[in-house]
Formats: structure tokens, sequence, C-alpha cells
């Protein structure tokens, strides 16, 4: 029996189980930089990583602002390190071009998750579990996604994915949203959606919720165990099937 569900966010509903990575190096070859993706890749983590350790990003900030900001600091690095050789102002404009493709790349995968979880809201609690920079409920706002009745943000929350205590936040923000004590509201009646085995169902199914992996692009190949998932999927619209068979 499924009681609540908790969403992930980034992977999952923006991107349909693609991995950032990947969206922004499409959007690197769709505008023409010439770099590799290798150093694309060095240059990934080091903006993930700068986005980690200082306050580039503001609660203000919508999603544009946010994709912006991240190029801009990727692509400053291919040009630091010598991997692009350019001129700032067409580093300045193809860093836009890149994020105004990922942006609309988002736009159409929200065509298609938004519906989803507008008809799971009708049915249950959800709650959103996200490794995300602090702006995150500007961004539902902004791309209407308001169905989440709680938001445990790592930035705001201090804990990280895959550590399973930031499920366990979101399971206890269920039990107060219902009113329910545990045993009423047992984490085995609640289900986890992510698209990261590693960081979604491994940890969730640590403190005994069901799960369901969005199996997609990821970061790289997993050592994954298939029996660990409740359920596997291939895309967002599946989803409503995992019900339809309760």
């Amino acid at each position: 029996m499924i009681q609540a569900i908790i969403f992930d966010y980034g992977g999952t509903i923006d991107t349909n189980a693609v991995h950032w990575s990947e969206v922004l190096w499409e959007g690197y070859r769709h505008v023409g930089i010439p770099v590799s993706k290798e150093e694309f890749r060095q240059s990934y983590v080091f903006a993930e990583r700068a986005l980690a350790q200082h306050p580039y990003i503001q609660p203000h900030h919508n999603f544009l602002d946010l994709l912006r900001i991240k190029c801009d600091l990727e692509t400053k690095d291919l040009a630091n390190r010598g991997a692009w050789h350019v001129e700032e102002q067409e580093r300045k404009e193809k860093s836009d071009e890149v994020a105004m493709n990922c942006y609309q790349h988002v736009l159409k995968v929200l065509e298609m998750s938004r519906p989803v979880i507008a008809q799971l809201a009708e049915r249950f609690p959800l709650v959103l579990v996200s490794n995300f920079y602090g702006n995150i409920e500007t961004i539902l706002k902004d791309f209407h996604l308001e169905y989440f009745q709680h938001i445990v943000e790592s930035a705001v929350v201090g804990v990280r994915k895959p550590d399973p205590l930031i499920f366990q936040l979101g399971v206890d923000a269920l039990r107060q949203i219902t009113g329910k004590t545990a045993t009423e509201l047992p984490a085995k009646d609640i289900l986890v959606v992510g698209d990261s085995y590693s960081k979604d169902i491994v940890p969730a199914t640590k403190i005994g919720c069901q799960t369901v992996w969005l199996k997609g692009i990821g970061w790289s190949d997993e050592d994954v165990d298939k029996t660990v998932p409740t359920h596997i999927i291939y895309n967002i619209t599946e989803l409503l099937e995992v019900f339809q068979t309760k």
C-alpha cells in the first residue's frame, strides 16, 4: 500500500532521467563549443564544486538564472584552462546560448512530468527531497510545480544525498503533514521516486521506503542490483502505471 510519495527533483522531474551533465553537453554540441567531452566534464565538476562552496545561487534565482550562472562558471573554467581559445564576448554569448538551449529542453520535459505530478497530487501527499542550491521554491513556482506540501532541500537542511537522513526528513515531514504516527504511516508505505540508483534508491531503501527508479542516462555506469528498486521505469509517464497495478 502506498500512502505518500517523495520525489527527487533534478534529473527526475526536469530531465526525465538524463543526468544534467548530458543535458549540458548536448547544449555545448548544439551551439558549437569546440571542446572534448572530457574537457567539458572537468569544467562541469569544477562548476558544481564552486556552486557548493560559494553563494552564487540566491533564493530568488529562477532556473534560467541558475543555468546562466552554471554555464558561465563552466565556460570561464574552460577558457582559463586553455581548453577553449575564445574571445570573452564570444564566450559570454555561447554560454548564454547553452543556458537557453537547456532551459528550452526542460520546458519540453515538464510538459510530460507536470501532468503526472498533478495527477498524483490529487491522490497522495507529496514531498520533494533534493540536493539543491537554496532556490528550489523559486524554481517550482516559476515552473508551476507547486504540488509539494513540503520541501527538503540540501542547502537548507545541511544534509545531502546519498545520506539516508535526508530521506528520513522527508518521511518525518509526511507524518507531520498527515498527522499520522510512524505506526500509521510506516516507511514501507511511502514511495520514493528518483533517477539516481546510488543517491535516491539505495538510501531510500535503507530507511525502508518503496522505490521507483527512473532509469536513464547517468553520469557513469553504476554497479547496480536491480532487485533493490521496487519498480524500474524508463519514462516519468510510466509512473502512473505503477499505481494502476495496485
